[in-house]
């Protein structure tokens, strides 16, 4: 049974000892689920009944590329004007409830792995018509642009229906589900699902120019960023920076799940 792990918010009691996980480095960042709590969420304009809850954004010394949020929006509440930046794509994956997304028009209900692209300057709104809290992740790239290529057309669709891709010579223990084909080079960047299987590794230090976001949606591994080997569990997030050294490896006893974001397909900026 597949299942996502959505923070809820709270806040700690005061009997909490202050030794956490959280790092922040020049080469990574780790922000586990126990920072997640009330006094970290953002409100955003034009949104109701809504908090989010900011993992990255652009900023000097770590994310580059991309902002990215964990939504909530409760019952009776959404926006008619969710996103102010005309540049801004988005990916959307619920991890939690139902929400209704019309775009372009078109109502689509998403329910729990439900995932949407938007493609920049489509015209979007959410809500929530349902009797629980909905909880989302809001990935946001100002499109990039290529004289000869088409902008992307928006989808929706669930993780259920998109098969994983098994990686080479891993009998399907390591896999990724894509929702865009590698080859399309109208996409500037891919959200994917990542799936280990107990056991499972990256088997080297990957040192690569993509910027990653990874949010951890079910089970726990033992990640290496950078010189660093760091345990993480369902409702952490990583970012890695270009470069960054990274390998996995599953220890079990589930399996290990996370959402990745990279930027692909452009040219390196030069200015």
């Amino acid at each position: 049974m597949t299942t996502y792990y959505a923070p809820k918010g709270g806040l700690p009691p005061q009997t909490q000892l202050l030794t956490d996980r959280a790092m922040f480095t020049e080469a990574y960042a780790v922000i586990p689920k126990g920072t997640m709590s009330d006094i970290v969420t953002s409100l955003l304009p034009f949104w109701d009944k809504a908090r989010f809850w900011v993992l990255a954004r652009p900023l000097s010394g770590f994310a580059e590329t991309f902002s990215q949020y964990i939504g909530e929006v409760l019952p009776g509440g959404g926006s008619e004007r969710p996103e102010t930046d005309p540049r801004a794509q988005a990916v959307l994956f619920v991890v939690e409830g139902q929400m209704v997304l019309t775009l372009a028009g078109t109502r689509h209900e998403m329910g729990e792995g439900g995932y949407a692209y938007i493609p920049p300057g489509a015209v979007w709104t959410l809500s929530n018509e349902s009797a629980e809290p909905v909880r989302f992740h809001w990935v946001r790239k100002a499109y990039e642009a290529v004289e000869g290529l088409d902008a992307p057309e928006a989808f929706v669709t669930n993780e259920k229906d998109v098969a994983p891709t098994p990686m080479p010579d891993t009998e399907g223990k390591w896999a990724t589900t894509r929702f865009v084909e590698s080859e399309d080079l109208r996409h500037d960047m891919h959200v994917n699902i990542v799936t280990f299987e107990p056991g499972a590794v990256i088997p080297f230090a990957e040192t690569h120019v993509m910027e990653h976001g990874l949010y951890v949606l079910e089970g726990k591994a033992v990640y290496r960023l950078n010189q660093d080997w760091v345990e993480v569990e369902a409702g952490d997030f990583m970012w890695l920076r270009a470069f960054c050294p990274q390998a996995c490896y599953a220890g079990g006893p589930g399996r290990f799940r996370y959402l990745l974001y990279k930027d692909v397909n452009r040219h390196m900026t030069l200015s």
